[in-house]
């Protein structure tokens, strides 16, 4: 990548060695927002074409309908929500939403992609959350300042940015794959038969079902906080070396550090409420407080990364009400298989391979894609900024 940020130099060097100008988003581009279209509207226009909306997942897709608005190479931005000033490039025919915004280049020497890397970078900025909304209008894009080097060097910046977003999509897809072979092997080696002994009506001893209440020693739900901790801590400290769990996924369900602790034993967690079952085998010594309940196994039965691998591909409900919660009582019932503890220790040791495989940041498919971001992201800024010309 050294070679390519030469050649951008270079050209910078020759083409504009006095600086860039810069130039609103309204004096380059023409700008529009979407149409209202509810749902039903999709339904009875069902089609090919795709209707963009305020989304992020899918591309941004709300439906597909039988007609489009637009043709070519175009801009669309978020302009409400949670994603609002999410930036999207469009090539083809398509249509969009009143919760979309549209950006078509309407002067010579302007690349589209370029406007759509540059902008990316900068239009979360101009995204104002006042009454609990976040927006980023029409009135306030148009006035954004952007750079706007000589063509040659925009094309030549979207060809290295194309190349690092090719890569990354190519890895990506490629652990998406791995994510679907660990799986399909996971609920190989995790699925077994309901088979009994027909002399006897026992199961066989190949394995066993069994209820969470009959295979762990204690299963309880969460406490109130202890008296000192502290919040938000991400690291142990000398005073504070224990965690306090919560409710929640992967690390926000680390709600501090505290000087105490409630539980001794290795354990699993499941989340109550919000993100219902999701588990984690945690270590000894910890705190779990308010929706969250620790299971501790009997370690004469089952192992707790075995448990945390079965409870993966079974169903845990929760309780009916208003409010979804899991129960104590609904989690003491569930029921998962329980092959003797060789065969149990046997798949964790497969299993806990495919899931550093496909899910540690640190090796794998994982580590390289959080690379090349961090690479993409530091060229992208390095090739994104430039020396503001000055008018004399």
């Amino acid at each position: 990548m050294i070679k390519p940020m030469n050649k951008v130099e270079k050209l910078i060097a020759k083409l504009c060695p006095e600086g860039v100008a810069l130039k609103s988003i309204g004096e380059i581009c023409q700008i529009n927002r979407g149409r209202v279209m509810s749902k039903e509207y999709l339904r009875n226009n069902a089609g090919e074409y795709p209707v963009y909306s305020s989304q992020t997942a899918e591309d941004g897709v709300f439906g597909r309908i039988n007609t489009y608005d637009y043709d070519g190479e175009y801009l669309t931005w978020t302009t409400d929500g949670a994603n609002a000033g999410s930036i999207f490039y469009r090539n083809g025919k398509f249509s969009i939403t009143n919760v979309c915004g549209l950006l078509k280049i309407k002067v010579d020497g302007v690349n589209t992609k370029f406007i759509a890397y540059i902008l990316a970078t900068v239009s979360k900025k101009y995204v104002s959350a006042g009454m609990g909304n976040p927006k980023i209008m029409s009135n306030v894009m148009e006035k954004i300042k952007v750079p706007i080097p000589p063509l040659a060097i925009q094309q030549e910046i979207v060809k290295i940015l194309d190349s690092f977003t090719k890569l990354e999509a190519e890895l990506e897809a490629e652990l998406e794959a791995r994510k679907k072979q660990y799986e399909y092997y996971r609920n190989e080696l995790l699925t077994f038969d309901r088979q009994t002994d027909r002399q006897t009506d026992r199961q066989t001893d190949r394995q066993r079902w069994a209820t969470l209440s009959e295979i762990c020693l204690s299963i309880t739900a969460g406490g109130d906080l202890p008296e000192k901790y502290l919040k938000g801590q991400t690291m142990p400290t000398n005073e504070f070396p224990y965690p306090i769990y919560s409710n929640g996924s992967d690390d926000k369900a680390l709600y501090g550090y505290t000087d105490s602790y409630k539980i001794d034993s290795e354990a699993v967690t499941i989340s109550a409420r919000g993100t219902i079952g999701y588990h984690a085998v945690r270590n000894a010594k910890f705190t779990p407080i308010v929706r969250l309940i620790t299971l501790i196994p009997d370690t004469d039965t089952i192992s707790a990364k075995f448990l945390s691998y079965a409870l993966d591909i079974t169903e845990i409900g929760h309780s009916g009400g208003s409010i979804p919660q899991l129960t104590v009582p609904n989690v003491k019932k569930i029921k998962i298989p329980v092959p003797p503890l060789a065969e149990q220790e046997r798949i964790v040791a497969i299993l806990d391979k495919f899931d550093a495989l496909v899910n540690d940041i640190s090796v794998g498919l994982p580590a390289e894609i959080n690379a090349r971001r961090k690479q993409y992201k530091y060229y992208r800024d390095k090739l994104l900024t430039f020396e503001e010309y000055a008018k004399q």
